[in-house]
């Protein structure tokens, strides 16, 4: 019976990550639809299986070309992706050779690829017999798991850190938490639940935890007293509320993380508007507040098109936390680095330029903007901010760090502030803080 099941795992899996590899599909919603009938323990082995694939999705197709004499057919490209879960076993996983091997064979027949076995037997053993895993390549894309030229993107925009930022990339996200401040703070959070982690100096409700847990087990969860969420992440509402907080629209509020931390942070006087231009992805934000007990005026909206939907009362406060590359946070989702394309960057930083544009219109003299990615490439963060800087003689730059425990955290950009993914633990994010001048 374990056997069987753990055919059935590695089978899933590999239609999951053939779907991303050659189908563009993302691995979240790969996931999502596979989730629907997993257990708990299942559901880990199948993401563990996923991620490592596509986080070495080079190197793991590499070394599968020095052990086969040539490509299998288009339409059998899923037994391509099955052995690659097969070498991922082997290489970095706690799974015996024997049982990797044996399970992975197996799994063929589930795909309905019986004929394949003995192929897949093979290449298993010769895996191992010829010690592939310890053979490295010259090629740049196989050394560093990134495709071309997201890898000349990092060199351009971070000579001095971008092995760094690729490291980071292909690591394991560690779990970050944030405790709400109305009813304790992390240390607090930490001490009477008994939990092994680290907290972030200047960020009271950050905790990092040192083992994950799922969602499910953490104390209070259910109750509104914790929340997942980077400690990056979690830079951005007390940010912004740094002066006050008064009339607050968080523009593109999905999935809805830095949405319930403003409404954590904002007093009864106050007033909470939460849009998205994904309707669907804003379930999620209404149950996230309603987990926390706490409340907002949440509208499907395009950002970008205040006349359909704005009632022309200006906001004190804006975030911004604008569609990017995500490019900070590839650890967390590893098929960035196979769906993204370099053509779309310009694009993006175009519908960021737009954002912010149309935003600034609703923003009061007087009022803070704080434009977020979370993204480390320059087209996209200082980039776009100087340009608009530049074309407004009524914006200025907030350039203070009202927290100066985080300075070390951020990298100074000519315009804004860059954390760099996997410095203590964080997701990288680019934030710049805009002021509305007479």
């Amino acid at each position: 019976m374990a056997a069987k099941s753990g055919a059935r795992l590695r089978a899933e899996a590999a239609k999951i990550v053939d779907a991303v590899v050659n189908d563009g599909r993302s691995l979240d919603r790969a996931l999502a639809k596979s989730d629907e009938h997993l257990t708990g323990a299942d559901r880990a082995m199948i993401r563990m299986l996923c991620y490592g694939c596509l986080r070495h999705h080079w190197q793991l197709r590499w070394q599968l070309a020095q052990l086969l004499d040539k490509p299998l057919k288009a339409r059998d490209s899923i037994i391509e992706t099955l052995i690659t879960i097969g070498f991922f076993q082997l290489s970095d996983t706690r799974v015996p050779d024997h049982a990797a091997v044996s399970a992975t064979v197996e799994a063929a027949r589930l795909l309905r690829r019986p004929k394949y076995a003995g192929l897949i037997n093979g290449v298993l053993r010769n895996y191992l017999r010829r010690d592939i895993a310890g053979k490295e390549s010259d090629d740049d894309e196989v050394r560093f798991n990134h495709p071309a030229w997201l890898i000349e993107r990092f060199k351009a925009d971070w000579p001095d850190d971008w092995q760094q930022i690729i490291t980071a990339n292909n690591d394991r996200a560690p779990m970050w938490l944030r405790v709400n401040g109305r009813i304790m703070t992390a240390a607090d959070y930490q001490a009477k639940n008994q939990l092994e982690g680290t907290l972030l100096a200047g960020m009271g409700q950050a905790l990092r935890l040192h083992k994950p847990l799922p969602v499910e087990e953490l104390p209070g969860f259910d109750e509104g007293r914790v929340s997942v969420q980077d400690g990056a992440a979690q830079l951005a509402a007390p940010w912004l509320l740094a002066k006050g907080g008064g009339r607050v629209l968080d523009a593109c509020a999905a999935p809805g993380g830095k949405t319930g931390h403003l409404a954590e942070l904002l007093g009864p006087d106050d007033d909470l508007t939460a849009i998205d231009s994904d309707a669907v992805r804003l379930v999620g934000v209404r149950e996230n507040l309603d987990r926390l007990g706490l409340s907002a005026t949440v509208l499907a909206a395009d950002a970008s098109k205040p006349g359909e939907w704005w009632d022309g009362r200006a906001f004190d406060r804006i975030l911004l936390d604008a569609p990017c590359s995500a490019s900070g946070v590839i650890r967390r989702h590893p098929d960035i680095k196979l769906l993204r394309r370099e053509t779309d960057i310009r694009s993006l930083a175009g519908v960021q330029s737009d954002m912010l544009e149309a935003l600034w219109t609703m923003l009061k003299p007087g009022g803070r903007l704080l434009y977020v990615t979370c993204s480390v490439l320059a087209e996209e963060n200082d980039g776009v901010v100087s340009k608009f800087l530049a074309r407004h003689d009524d914006a200025r730059e907030d350039r203070v760090l009202h927290d100066y425990n985080i300075r070390d955290l951020m990298c100074e950009k000519t315009s804004g502030y860059q954390v760099l993914p996997g410095a203590e633990g964080l997701d990288g994010f680019y934030f710049a803080c805009l002021e509305r001048v007479s």
